[in-house]
């Protein structure tokens, strides 16, 4: 017996959920990227001319990144791009700290050659775009390499945790890289180095080396964005080490 064509209507929710998910990823990739920053207003429908989609994939999209938590609503204001505190990022880089011990002692006990050779190749490109200073580049590629080595650790609710924490770090994390030009190359090594520990099976190695990494983008983080803060503090008269 031949299959039963699907009902229009179960194709009309097929091509939403398609469309809303392709909407969600252009989105998702412009706040990332900083083309869309912390504080900006989203229309729907300007949204909607710019994709040459319906508002339906729009208004869904919209409400998949505030669960992300990348987006957030104001009751009779509208969608903005979300903006942590520096006191919320503190607190993603404390979690963070030991969510990546242990993936390094993880990564450590069941990393396999072909993994490993993954793992170094993205390090080779980190390290060729620190030394083109592509700030853009060296984010994504970041991005993917921490994204590659949760994989690896396979366990899949710790990788949509981590996932959802890092992508609200992003643009702190790009601010970070892109005001100290000793940030990419000193993230590079830390890299290799932890790559290194993983191929010895060193698994605490692994580990402190993983909070050090993370430790380290706190402090380049702190450094970024410590004279926005002093600004701010002469601008409004108050003292902003407060």
């Amino acid at each position: 017996m031949s299959r039963q064509a699907p009902l229009a209507s179960e194709i009309t929710i097929l091509q939403s959920q398609s469309l809303t998910t392709l909407v969600q990823r252009e989105l998702e990739l412009r706040i990332m990227s900083g083309e869309l920053a912390p504080g900006a207003k989203l229309n729907e429908i300007e949204v909607a001319g710019q994709l040459n989609v319906s508002r339906g994939p729009v208004r869904e999209a919209f409400r998949a990144l505030e669960q992300a938590g990348l987006l957030r609503t104001e009751k009779n204001r509208g969608v903005f791009v979300r903006a942590i505190s520096v006191e919320e990022a503190d607190e993603i880089y404390e979690l963070r700290a030991v969510l990546d011990e242990f993936i390094g002692r993880q990564l450590a006990a069941r990393i396999t050659p072909a993994d490993l050779r993954d793992l170094r190749a993205l390090v080779e490109a980190l390290d060729a775009a620190s030394q083109a200073r592509d700030v853009d580049e060296y984010t994504r590629l970041n991005l993917s390499f921490h994204d590659r080595m949760v994989e690896l650790a396979g366990n899949r609710k710790l990788l949509e945790t981590y996932r959802r924490l890092v992508k609200e770090l992003t643009l702190f994390r790009r601010e970070a890289l892109s005001r100290s030009h000793a940030a990419m190359p000193d993230s590079t090594r830390e890299h290799r180095a932890i790559v290194s520990a993983i191929a010895a099976r060193d698994g605490e190695l692994a580990a402190r080396l993983m909070r050090e990494h993370v430790e380290r983008g706190r402090a380049r983080m702190h450094a970024a964005v410590a004279p926005s803060a002093t600004s701010a503090g002469a601008s409004t008269g108050t003292d902003a080490a407060a």
